[in-house]
Formats: structure tokens, C-alpha cells, sequence
């Protein structure tokens, strides 16, 4: 792969519920990474809206990319080139990354490159491990996405596993609001348990026929409310913490077996995982002791790159750029991009 000394890429993100810039260098130092959260807004509608989200994006991305430059010590002078996610995620958000990158780089006169969201993700992991290279396996886990991922090489990716309906993340949310938690779900889950007994309820671990290492979180998510309804029904209390324990106990033990089916039929050494539930406690813990049981290196992103962000964005293009990937005026948002596609 062709190298090139201090490669500096102006990286933008605003795919969902936050707007992001950073400064990356050679795909591994981030220089800057910037975020303007809006989780408060949204908690007060129980999820995100994704016209505000949209109108919060335009009111913060300038803003956003300016610190970055300054946090970073830079101008768009010394930037190589301008990387934002265009896909997927709510088409308005994107929209308007999509946008400010393009004029960015046409009045910059930088190249413009287009990441995928979750290769960005995946990309997380590079910040933090050095050693850490092609291939390797990596369960990217959020709100909107299950994936088992085989990273072949930089940018080249063969999803082995998905969920067949509900993504961890979502069910995270559903279940949170359930039992009361409220928005957002995953955070909050992981708070409440740590009070909770997690073998206190048997929730269902969902297996796919023919389809090893396939994910269904429906059945898990669906048995919680039935549960809470169960009892509310006979007038019996339950336990908030137990629920949630429980709960993600289910999740966890569903989603490290399929990891480790795959690192005996793979023969994997390194195993990543990525995205927003990746910051979970107990998931990081049941996965890390999979994964010295089999003698596996295991890595994961700290939890500011585990959430949106723009730092991942501009590993991610980092490596598409020295591949010599450059996208047109044309580029546009796609909000249901798969992983892989170009």
C-alpha cells in the first residue's frame, strides 16, 4: 500500500443526533474531534426527530469544523483532503455533511472522499491500537446496525453475520423506554443492571436456522414487555434493575456466542468491536474473557470513539485516500448504503 508522510484529512459526521469534525494524520493521530451532542434535545421527544436533528446540524457544522482546524492547529491549506460520511443514516443529517464537505473541498481545492459510516466505525479501532491490522474480525454493534464483519483489508469488508430484524442498539432503546429508563437507552441499561441480578429473569437467546451467525433481537426485546406486562396485569412489582440485567444478559451471551463461533470456524486472532452499544461494560467484559479463553487479542474503542463521531471518519478515509478513492460534485447522501458498496 502506498504511503505518504503527514497525510492531515479534514473529516465531517452528521448521520444522525450528532455533528462532528475532526483532524486526523495518517489514519491514526487525531489531531482534533469535535462533537456538538444534541442526545439532550432529543431525550425530551424520547428518540430522535430527524427534521430537528437536521435543523441542528446546519445550526452547528460550521461551528464544529472551525474548532476542529483550530483545536488541531491547522487551515484548510494544510488539510490533503475532505472525508464525510454520506451513508447511511437519516437522509436530512447526511444531507448536510454532504454539502459542507463538497463546498469545503471545492473552494479548498482538496479531494473530496465519501466514507461509509460503518467502516468509520470499524476504523475506531485504529486510533487507539497501532498494532492492530488487516484482516481481523469485528462485531460492529448500534443502534441501527448488528454486523459480523470479516475486515479483509483496509476497505474491504465480507459481512458473516446481521441481525434479521431489530439491531442491538434498538432494542436497547425499546427496552430502556419499557421500563422507564427513557432515551437514551443504552447508557442507561448499562447503569441500572450493574444493580441488577442478571439471572434473575431467562430471557430468549433467538438462534436464525441456517444462519449461524445471524442476530434476532425481536424475540428478546418482545419478551421483556411481556414480562412487564405479565406483571403488571397480576399487580405484581418488578424490579427495574433485574429487568435490565437480565435483558442485557440476553443480548451479551447471544452476541459474544455467534463472535466465538466465528473465531473457531475462522481461525481469528485479532477480534474488534465498534459502534455505540460497543461501549457497553458487561459486553466488553464477556467479550474480552471469550476472547483470552481462545487465546484471541481482543480491542475496542474508547467510548468517545465508540459513539458518532468524526475522528473514525477520517481514519476511514485516511485509508481510502492513499487507495486513491476521490468522489466527484455528484457525491449524495445514500441513507440505506451497505457496507462495502461504492
Amino acid at each position: 500500500m502506498r504511503e505518504k508522510e503527514d497525510v492531515l484529512i479534514l473529516a465531517i459526521e452528521s448521520s444522525c443526533d450528532e455533528t462532528a469534525a475532526a483532524v486526523v494524520r495518517n489514519g491514526r493521530e487525531v489531531k482534533s474531534n469535535v462533537i456538538s451532542s444534541q442526545i439532550a434535545l432529543h431525550t425530551l421527544y424520547g428518540g430522535v426527530v430527524p427534521e430537528i436533528a437536521s435543523r441542528k446540524h446546519i445550526e452547528k457544522i460550521n461551528q464544529v469544523i472551525e474548532s476542529a482546524l483550530l483545536e488541531a492547529e491547522v487551515t484548510l491549506e494544510d488539510i490533503d483532503a475532505v472525508g464525510v460520511t454520506y451513508g447511511p443514516g437519516l437522509v436530512g443529517a447526511l444531507l448536510v455533511g454532504v454539502a459542507e464537505a463538497k463546498a469545503i473541498a471545492y473552494g479548498a481545492k482538496k479531494p473530496l472522499i465519501g466514507v461509509h459510516h460503518i467502516e468509520g466505525h470499524i476504523a475506531a479501532n485504529f486510533i487507539e491500537h497501532p498494532k492492530l491490522e488487516p484482516p481481523f474480525f469485528c462485531l460492529v454493534v448500534s443502534g441501527g446496525h448488528t454486523h459480523l464483519v470479516r475486515v479483509k483489508d483496509y476497505g474491504q469488508f465480507d459481512i458473516i453475520g446481521r441481525t434479521r430484524d431489530d439491531a442491538a442498539g434498538e432494542a436497547f432503546d425499546k427496552v430502556a423506554r419499557a421500563i422507564g429508563l427513557g432515551y437514551p437507552g443504552g447508557p442507561k441499561i448499562d447503569k441500572v443492571a450493574k444493580e441488577g441480578n442478571p439471572k434473575a429473569i431467562t430471557f430468549p437467546n433467538a438462534h436464525v436456522a441456517d444462519a449461524p451467525y445471524d442476530f434476532s433481537f425481536s424475540g428478546v426485546k418482545s419478551a421483556v414487555l411481556n414480562y412487564i406486562n405479565g406483571c403488571q396485569m397480576k399487580g405484581e412489582e418488578y424490579s427495574q434493575a433485574d429487568v435490565a440485567a437480565s435483558f442485557q444478559k440476553a443480548v451479551t451471551d447471544a452476541l459474544v456466542e455467534r463472535a466465538m463461533y466465528a473465531v473457531e470456524e475462522y481461525h481469528v486472532k485479532q477480534f474488534a468491536i465498534a459502534g455505540g452499544v460497543a461501549s457497553n461494560s458487561a459486553l466488553r467484559l464477556a467479550m474480552k474473557e471469550a476472547c483470552d479463553k481462545k487465546g484471541v487479542e481482543f480491542f475496542y474503542p474508547s467510548p468517545v470513539y465508540c459513539t458518532d463521531n468524526a475522528a473514525m471518519i477520517g481514519v476511514a478515509a485516511y485509508y481510502e485516500y492513499i487507495n486513491g478513492t476521490r468522489h466527484g460534485w455528484d457525491l449524495n447522501a445514500v441513507p440505506n448504503l451497505k457496507l462495502g458498496e461504492r
